[in-house]
């Protein structure tokens, strides 16, 4: 990769490890004369004030580290808004499919990154337009997915959902979730949608609890426009983007997801593949 001068770094809030992964790294950077900025987590971890909010972190930046889980790198994800970055994710905690690297790989794969030597893996991202009437009232980017769901108090929601003006069928349910294949093996997992390999390009529309046992998850190509009108209420319903953003709907509001033009470049350790993730994320057995 191009000469490395300044790092960005972004980590996650509340961790045990974090304050001291993260002086030691600053002190590996330092000693390499490679300057960092550091998001408000992580200025905090170590009383300084020169913390900085996390969507201006990777201004100037040619990498950014972020030390956590999945739930952080997200965050960061959205911070990068599809500059030309890579991301070098840390995995701090346990369950973690986009955050590979572990404590023991960090100074070796950073070191490895830094000399070019690196693999980027590249995930597609998925942009989502909240519609109401004609008037444009919000726009995200996800990485994982795109979520519809019951608010507190609704007993179910009612979906009507299209795929490039194809009627796809309602769902009354606790909710839709339309997913990339990064975000496969995040919520839609859990809800009973499949595994898709990184690079299909592919969409999943998964439904959440439905009161029909036939509405089964979706796979739609990525090419195409996914548009899903809300049916019930004013605020019954509650769009999510990547389990941290969000706002309640209205009645006659309308939600467009297509794929992003923004594309995440995630450094992975060079010897790990999908199906070695796979394999010891869910416990599969190996032969």
């Amino acid at each position: 990769m191009q000469d490395v001068k300044t790092i960005g770094i972004i980590s996650k809030p509340n961790s045990e490890a974090a304050p001291s992964v993260l002086a030691g790294l600053l002190e590996w950077l330092a000693a390499r004369s490679i300057a960092v900025r550091l998001d408000a987590v992580s200025a905090h971890y170590l009383n300084r004030t020169d913390g900085i909010d996390r969507e201006h972190v990777p201004d100037g930046t040619q990498l950014v580290i972020v030390l956590g889980g999945d739930g952080t790198l997200l965050s960061a994800a959205r911070a990068i808004a599809g500059r030309d970055i890579p991301l070098f994710a840390v995995n701090l905690g346990s369950l973690g499919f986009l955050t590979a690297i572990t404590q023991d790989q960090l100074y070796p794969e950073l070191e490895r990154t830094l000399r070019g030597e690196h693999r980027i893996g590249l995930r597609r991202m998925l942009r989502c337009e909240l519609m109401r009437g004609d008037v444009r009232i919000a726009g995200y980017d996800a990485l994982n997915d795109v979520v519809l769901t019951k608010a507190a108090l609704a007993r179910i929601v009612d979906l009507e959902a299209y795929w490039n003006n194809h009627f796809i069928g309602n769902y009354k349910a606790d909710g839709l979730i339309i997913s990339t294949p990064t975000g496969s093996t995040a919520y839609s997992l859990a809800a009973g949608g499949p595994i898709i390999f990184p690079q299909v390009e592919a969409l999943t529309l998964t439904p959440i609890c439905p009161h029909m046992l036939t509405n089964r998850p979706v796979l739609v190509p990525d090419t195409g426009e996914i548009t899903v009108w809300a049916r019930s209420e004013d605020e019954e319903t509650f769009l999510t983007v990547d389990g941290q953003v969000g706002q309640p709907l209205r009645q006659g509001d309308r939600v467009i997801c297509r794929r992003s033009g923004f594309t995440l470049q995630l450094v992975r350790p060079p010897r790990m593949l999908f199906f070695d993730v796979l394999r010891q994320k869910l416990k599969w057995g190996e032969r």
